[in-house]
């Protein structure tokens, strides 16, 4: 995206001109940055902003390849660009059974750990990647402190991931742990 008028329009356009003639997949992250719903026009600024998501949504409809979208607010992205998707896929919250295994994937069976409790850690009630987060920052605390991964690791851990999303760390979900 560009400050300058119609710069960013141009940029899109090689974009996907580039990806038409190359058999590729275009990937569009936080999508709804992008592809976000067209206002009422107030000012100029409406107006271009406006016009970009036009002129998007007329890449789009004649790209014939694979262009993905992704976000986790699916609400503020334009109608019109719902409309053309050929699939909406939807992941859901993982529950407890989910999160185990989630905990499993993401901790290497070559890792070092110490009396990890799979089952007590898919009592916490969080996102996938969150659960990625911290279990690398986990790791990283016991790699600092020469232990392997334990589950003190893992509530330090886990106590900064819910600090930097605002969440409330419940005793039940952390019952058992250390």
């Amino acid at each position: 995206m560009s400050k300058y008028i119609g710069e960013s329009e141009k940029n899109l356009q090689r974009i996907f001109e580039a990806a038409a003639g190359a058999n590729v997949i275009l990937l569009f992250d936080e999508a709804d940055a992008l592809f976000g719903k067209r206002t009422e026009v107030k000012d100029s600024h409406d107006r271009y902003a406006n016009m970009t998501i036009s002129q998007l949504l007329q890449q789009i409809e004649k790209y014939r390849g694979l262009a993905i979208l992704t976000t986790n607010m699916k609400d503020a992205i334009d109608r019109a660009f719902t409309r053309r998707l050929h699939f909406n896929i939807e992941f859901p919250f993982p529950d407890k059974e989910a999160r185990i295994r989630i905990w499993k994937s993401m901790i290497p069976a070559k890792a070092p750990t110490q009396d990890l409790n799979f089952t007590r850690l898919g009592q916490l009630i969080i996102s996938g990647g969150s659960i990625r987060n911290i279990v690398l920052n986990a790791a990283f605390m016991a790699a600092d402190n020469g232990e392997p991964i334990m589950m003190k690791h893992i509530l330090v851990a886990t106590r900064s991931e819910c600090v930097k999303h605002e969440k409330l760390l419940t005793d039940i979900e952390i019952r058992g742990w250390v």
